[in-house]
């Protein structure tokens, strides 16, 4: 099973609301043959912790603007790690020390990227 169309533009909408608060290091990730209660991980990293929310409620925002409300909410007072659940899509807000911590990219490795039309696109420095 793959992600559905809906899941996928609902996952390049919220990175590119975080991709216009400065979110860093965007990656979805196709997550729907392991996961039958979503389809889509966009996990992202944010500078400090007010750079989190704020990346975080740009998301929340434009996903309401396109009629999807969330279902659940985790982490929004601290703004070390925020999690954003819509259902088909499931987005994390790191801080950078919780991204390198909990290395969900890692954890999930077997789940295929998603590409992402960003107008800020991660460059490679490697």
């Amino acid at each position: 099973m793959t992600a559905t169309s809906r899941a996928l533009d609902l996952a390049q909408l919220a990175a590119r609301a975080a991709d216009s608060k400065q979110g860093e290091d965007i990656v979805a990730l196709d997550v729907s043959e392991p996961l039958p209660l979503t389809d889509v991980f966009v996990l992202v990293t944010g500078r400090n912790e007010r750079n989190v929310q704020a990346i975080a409620a740009e998301v929340e925002e434009k996903m309401i603007e396109a009629g999807v409300k969330p279902l659940r909410r985790e982490g929004r007072a601290e703004g070390r790690w925020i999690l954003i659940d819509f259902g088909d899509v499931i987005v994390h807000i790191f801080h950078e020390e919780e991204r390198l911590f909990y290395s969900l990219e890692r954890l999930w490795k077997d789940c295929p990227a998603v590409p992402l039309e960003l107008e800020h696109p991660a460059t490679d420095s490697a």
